[in-house]
């Protein structure tokens, strides 16, 4: 699922030089917070009991809280393609914007 992402999204920023890994300040102050609110909310749901993940479905690199490596790049690269993609369609589409959805 993160390479399909990854394929799917990670193109627009040569195709459409949209400058989202240029701005990597930006981007991290974007990504970072929402990273740690899921690391910890997953921590949480593990440590109690309420979360786990297959053994089967993982490679088994585990990081801090048990949490596996894949879900930590869950957390980078679906963000990431999100930005990538709200700003490729305001790349192409110039004269859309935000909450114009009445006109």
């Amino acid at each position: 699922m993160l390479i399909f992402t990854i394929l799917g999204s990670f193109w627009l920023e040569l195709a459409l030089k949209i400058g989202v890994l240029r701005r990597v300040k930006r981007l991290f102050i974007s990504v970072f917070p929402v990273f740690i609110i899921f690391v910890l909310w997953d921590a949480y749901a593990i440590t109690s009991g309420h979360w786990h993940f297959d053994s089967q479905q993982i490679v088994g690199l585990f990081g801090p809280f048990k949490i596996p490596l894949e879900e930590f790049l869950f957390f980078i690269v679906i963000p990431i393609a999100s930005i990538m993609t709200i700003e490729s369609v305001r790349t192409v589409k110039k004269h859309w914007v935000v909450g114009d959805e009445d006109k």
